[in-house]
């Protein structure tokens, strides 16, 4: 099956109010170029030069598509990014936060930003504790940033073998976005969770999901460097 028909067959599967990523880490032009004629309006990339790369690519219609930054940002890369990305969903910090905002005040780009929670406690991974005080003072922060605007929550939730087992991880999330949308926190209007990939984003659905970011259930398991 290929990839237009591997993505309709998910949006025919999903609810309407779930909003599908095509994660294209290290994938060709080709590959998203057709997940994009097919229908695919988020495009999700890892590597902010992979982005650029792809962008450039694209020509116009990357202008017809959204594209969020799925992967940690390194500050340095923060300039590149803005110029690419309409949401960056791992902010875990509020020194990163800062940093962004800075930048984007620079060039008066207002940028939607989720808070990466890192559900698992990985060291493997980043994202800031699965604890709600923490979210919150995270959320509190980036609402006095101005252009900066928080819109939602982002987990990667821990690989295990059995999928079924990442459920609690992910109703634990949803808690602590529903905990801080009922805050009445100014300038914030928290309207997306994004969690749940290609193995488990029907969990994901079942506990509250909204974004799902797929690569391997769309495209395949192959993979091109475009970094090099």
């Amino acid at each position: 099956m290929g990839i237009k028909k591997n993505y309709l067959k998910i949006k025919n599967e999903i609810p309407d109010y779930v909003k599908v990523i095509l994660a294209a880490k290290m994938k060709t032009f080709e590959e998203v170029e057709e997940s994009i004629d097919a229908g695919a309006e988020i495009i999700g990339e890892n590597y902010v030069q992979e982005a650029e790369k792809m962008y450039g690519l694209l020509e116009e219609k990357a202008k017809k598509i959204k594209w969020h930054m799925i992967g940690p940002l390194q500050k340095n890369k923060i300039n590149k990014a803005l110029k690419v990305f309409d949401c960056i969903q791992t902010i875990d910090s509020a020194e990163l936060a800062d940093a962004v905002d800075k930048r984007a005040e620079a060039i008066k780009k207002e940028i939607s930003v989720f808070i990466e929670i890192n559900i698992g406690s990985e060291i493997t991974k980043s994202g800031i504790r699965p604890e709600y005080e923490i979210v919150e003072k995270l959320a509190l922060h980036i609402s006095g940033l101005y252009y900066l605007k928080l819109e939602g929550l982002m987990t990667v939730g821990p690989r295990v073998g059995d999928s079924e087992k990442v459920r609690p991880y992910f109703r634990k999330i949803k808690e602590i976005f529903d905990k801080l949308k009922n805050t009445g926190m100014p300038n914030i209007d928290l309207k997306y969770l994004s969690m749940g990939m290609s193995n488990s984003y029907k969990i994901a659905i079942e506990e509250g999901a909204n974004i799902i970011r797929l690569g391997t259930v769309i495209f395949g398991a192959r993979e091109c460097n475009l970094r090099n």
